[in-house]
């Protein structure tokens, strides 16, 4: 792995993995749908790319647990796959959001950032323990490589590349 690599988020598969075909590839990305996680990867066409994952921000089911979360940031990683390589471009783009009316929901507030996302966010309660002291325990843990993750194992696994795209096109 190059420092090009390293910096934009590249990742290669082992050696010995066999190259699975371009339609093995997407079901294996859509197969990493499940109805309990906080994404859902679909169709990209219409924002210019095979395959698109993003938080489910908008969907009622999720949205009361985005808006209690206090994130700041939305996040989507747009997919295109590209047989000739082996490889999945992935263009990972996060907007800043904010949380307006009553009940609160979640709006874009306007910047944008292109690259691998880095946010980390976690929520404690603190309260007195069993011994009298204090302790905190973990209420909500939101990690932007939670949905990153799964798709660079789906595609790893595969035998193709995931490579970040951060300047020029998907």
């Amino acid at each position: 792995m190059g420092l090009f690599d390293k910096l934009t988020g590249t990742k290669h598969p082992d050696d010995g993995v066999a190259p699975r075909s371009a339609e093995e590839v997407r079901a294996a990305l859509l197969g990493v749908n499940q109805p309990d996680v906080p994404y859902i990867i679909r169709n990209g066409a219409a924002e210019g790319a095979d395959l698109m994952a993003e938080w489910r921000m908008a969907e009622p089911a999720w949205q009361a647990i985005f808006v209690q979360s206090q994130l700041t940031r939305a996040v989507r990683i747009r997919m295109r796959l590209v047989p000739e390589n082996q490889e999945v471009r992935a263009l990972e783009e996060s907007w800043e959001v904010t949380r307006v009316g009553n009940p609160p929901r979640l709006e874009i507030s306007g910047a944008y950032s292109r690259g691998p996302d880095r946010t980390v966010s976690r929520h404690y309660t603190i309260e007195r323990g069993e011994n009298g002291g204090l302790e905190a325990t973990e209420t909500f843990r939101f990690n932007g490589a939670d949905l990153r993750n799964p798709l660079q194992d789906a595609i790893l696994k595969s035998g193709w590349t995931w490579r970040s795209v951060i300047f020029g096109k998907l």
